[in-house]
């Protein structure tokens, strides 16, 4: 049997993220939009509440296309704060559109989202080698760096915490423990 991180031993939901996209560095602009509207609306609630709302957020935001979440305006706001499917929590739909709003922009000025993101781990992951969770930072330099430019573009919801959490689901750092499967494979 495959040893892996604790925090994915809970759930299968758990397992196969952990499995298959946990740590995997992601450069796709579509998937780095949806982690980051993710990992904003995990804020204060586990990562487990929001995989399994995943399906319905990719419904209700048009499969993560930041030009059509851009567009959102007020009507469309409200369809998704009526919708049990989703947290309805309007300052992190309100968010998920501004955020839209400024990935758009960042792409416009970077060529891509994806451009500008790496350049904050110098264009390849972070290594490290943690033995155990614990070790396991909640913020770092890099996320904090990532925290204020972002806001400074007008982002929300991306405090160094969320942004350390989103480094990790994209890739930019590797954080599964040494002995996880997975350590070597991302």
């Amino acid at each position: 049997m495959a040893r892996r991180c604790k925090w994915a031993d809970t759930d299968p939901l758990y397992i196969e993220y952990h499995d298959t996209e946990w740590g995997k560095p992601v450069h796709d602009d579509r998937v780095l939009f949806e982690f980051l509207i993710l990992e904003g609306v995990q804020a204060g609630l586990s990562w487990l509440t929001v995989l399994r709302k995943r399906q319905h957020y990719r419904k209700a935001f048009d499969a993560f296309n930041p030009q059509a979440v851009a567009g959102y305006e007020a009507n469309r706001i409200r369809e998704l704060l009526s919708n049990r499917s989703l947290v309805r929590n309007k300052l992190k739909i309100e968010a998920a559109v501004q955020n839209a709003k400024s990935f758009l922009a960042v792409q416009q000025e970077f060529g891509s989202f994806d451009a500008y993101l790496w350049d904050f781990v110098g264009g390849k992951a972070l290594k490290n080698g943690w033995k155990t969770e614990e070790e396991i930072p909640a913020k770092t330099q890099e996320s904090i760096k990532l925290s204020s430019d972002l806001k400074r573009r007008g982002f929300k919801f991306v405090g160094p915490v969320i942004c350390y959490a989103f480094m990790q689901a994209v890739g930019m750092v590797n954080d599964h423990v040494v002995d996880c499967f997975r350590y070597h494979q991302v």
